[in-house]
């Protein structure tokens, strides 16, 4: 690991540390009550819950109407925008997708940026990049008393900086990642006590997946957890999977796998976290093994595609449960975890975490010790599967869809992207209903051999992809769905069919509404009580992240990055007319070019359009 402090900056920082007395958990406590607060959204989830709910009813279902643009900025950088804004404080920090750019707004004068930060990153790792040179996020430490606070942000040439609040300067950078092999980096950090996790990415290039830790004030590496490899590489606990021994126990990283094959065998996480201060565990997902060709690598290939319970001190992984063993489709599972309080159908009250996955199945565990309470289809339409054994925790498949050498799969369901991606989705614990941005799309899969080379892609697969059946796969429509899942029952209250995918995700809201993007360029919201559309926006751009709210001085406000791209905006962003090019993207997604073009910025929803521009002083020269 390469580390780099700002010069100016190392006398300080050192001084400061060594006067920190207060205890991490102060930090963690800050965080909480910042999140409890409706003026802010301090964390990608809104909270560590990852439930993007909002408890604000100033907009509701019968006034949604009546929302209007408030203000906007735009970034000036055209690539997807993934995720969304953080507020804190009175401050708006807008993120970008590659240069990696953090924008700091003053919400009394949203026109006026308080301090840029623009690195200068080396540009190889574009190409790299498995699918558009997106970002998922920045992450906010409130300090403690006397470092920071900070605004934490990853780069995609493999670079965790640490930037000063009031300012925008560097404090400290960091190397997680060497794009040399292919690894670099898209996940929004994740910060816990006095830490900042972060994931990788880059398995579709054979890069084997980590998780780390670093100190918050220093950057200095605390811990580092491998997905593939030797136990110890693994950091497993001494009671890891021991409510859950047939999970699979100790050894399995290396011996689910052919000879050394664990070392270039994927397993990246580059998605979202969640955190349970009672646990004191992190939550997340490991994705794909690499290859896709699944003939080159027999064997479970654990401990990719694995949903982990890590205790955030040490990086111990406490449980894993592997969702599709020996994955052949590229059901990368990395997807958002959401945090709930329900009682099980025995009417017991437990810890749960819902995860809809890539691969067509969500699931809800136990987050204390990782047993499996349900695993319903995001739509009856998935076909590789039949079901999951809830007892083994398998999945029984369904040998028709399958993969295999000299053999083209066909009418696969769902594809490579998943009935859901990276899309975050949002949990309304009052009605108890997840409500969820779903791909609807199919596909062929034809396998094929090749070598690693470090740096290089290493997939091994062409497909092609296309609506599922309850889409218009004449005209390529149909493509997403809209969904609210009640995890305990498994049945869906509603759904909605939409021209393309709900890729960004949801975020709901007391006002008993969910809003979400749109690939096409909106902006929407429906009641959650009935799934009726009450209200949509045109935006200047197609949609890959998901809304956040606030409120400023009174006034609720709901804003969103636009801003297309992302893996379904690949032909569009390279120009590309192949339908099996961008790993399958561009045939499925042929059309969206005929609805929106590139352009990334953010749009904020107000009331009548009320903003801080009402009154026309705002902002004036004053002469003197």
């Amino acid at each position: 690991m390469k580390r780099y402090l700002l010069s100016v900056s190392v006398a300080a920082l050192a001084a400061t540390v060594t006067m920190a007395a207060t205890t991490p958990s102060l930090a963690n406590d800050k965080l909480i009550e910042l999140s409890n607060k409706d003026e802010n959204w301090v964390m990608p989830g809104k909270n560590y819950s990852s439930n993007n709910f909002s408890r604000m009813n100033q907009i509701n279902a019968e006034n949604v109407k009546n929302l209007k643009p408030a203000w906007s900025f735009s970034t000036g950088v055209l690539s997807g925008h993934e995720g969304t804004p953080l507020v804190v404080d009175g401050t708006m920090y807008v993120h970008t997708s590659f240069p990696n750019i953090t924008f700091a707004l003053d919400l009394d004068e949203p026109g006026k940026v308080k301090w840029m930060h623009k690195p200068k990153q080396n540009s190889a790792a574009r190409a790299v990049a498995c699918c558009d040179v997106v970002n998922r996020g920045n992450a906010y430490w409130p300090g403690d008393g006397t470092v920071g606070p900070y605004i934490l942000k990853t780069q995609l040439d493999g670079h965790v900086v640490a930037l000063n609040v009031k300012t925008g300067e560097e404090v400290w950078k960091i190397e997680n990642s060497d794009i040399r092999v292919g690894s670099t980096l898209t996940i929004a950090p994740y910060v816990v006590k006095d830490l900042v996790i972060i994931g990788s990415s880059g398995a579709e290039l054979g890069v084997r997946g980590y998780v780390t830790a670093y100190d918050v004030k220093t950057g200095e590496q605390k811990w580092r957890s491998f997905a593939t490899g030797p136990d110890q590489d693994l950091n497993l606990a001494d009671d890891f999977n021991i409510k859950n021994p047939h999970y699979g126990q100790k050894g399995l990283g290396q011996s689910t796998w052919e000879g050394d094959a664990w070392k270039i065998g994927g397993g990246t996480n580059w998605g979202w976290y969640a955190y349970d201060n009672d646990t004191n565990m992190i939550y997340f997902g490991t994705g794909n093994p690499a290859p896709w060709n699944e003939t080159m690598r027999p064997g479970d290939n654990k401990w990719t595609m694995t949903i982990f319970g890590r205790d955030v001190d040490t990086g111990k992984a406490r449980f894993g449960y592997q969702k599709t063993p020996h994955d052949e489709w590229d059901y990368a599972g990395v997807n958002v975890m959401m945090l709930s309080e329900q009682k099980d159908k025995s009417g017991k009250m437990r810890k749960l975490l819902t995860h809809p996955d890539r691969n067509g199945i969500v699931y809800t565990l136990d987050r204390e010790n990782g047993d499996l309470v349900s695993a319903d289809k995001l739509d009856d339409t998935v076909n590789w599967v039949k079901q999951v054994d809830l007892k083994s925790g398998l999945p029984q498949r369904d040998p028709e869809f399958g993969t295999r050498m000299d053999h083209k799969g066909r009418d696969i369901c769902p594809s490579a992207m998943g009935y859901h991606n990276q899309g975050h989705d949002s949990y309304d614990p009052e009605k108890q209903l997840f409500f969820m941005g779903i791909n609807h799309i199919c596909m062929d899969w034809e396998p094929f051999m090749l070598p690693y080379r470090a740096g290089q892609f290493f997939v091994g697969a062409t497909l092609w992809m296309y609506p599922g059946p309850k889409g218009d796969r004449q005209n390529y429509l149909g493509l997403g769905q809209i969904k609210a899942y009640n995890s305990i029952t498994g049945k869906y209250a509603w759904e909605a069919m939409e021209k393309f995918s709900v890729w960004g995700g949801t975020m709901s809201t007391a006002g008993n509404l969910v809003f979400y993007g749109t690939l096409d360029g909106f902006i929407k919201a429906r009641d959650t009580r009935t799934g009726e559309l009450k209200w949509k926006h045109r935006l200047p751009s197609g949609v890959i992240g998901h809304p956040m709210t606030f409120s400023h001085k009174g006034v609720q406000y709901v804003a969103i990055y636009y801003g297309v791209g992302g893996w379904p905006g690949v032909g569009l962003v390279f120009d590309l007319n192949d339908p099996t090019a961008g790993l399958g993207s561009v045939g499925a997604f042929k059309n969206l070019q005929h609805y929106t073009q590139m352009g990334g910025g953010v749009t904020v929803f107000s009331l009548d359009g009320k903003n801080p521009y009402d009154d026309v002083r705002v902002g004036e020269y004053a002469a003197k």
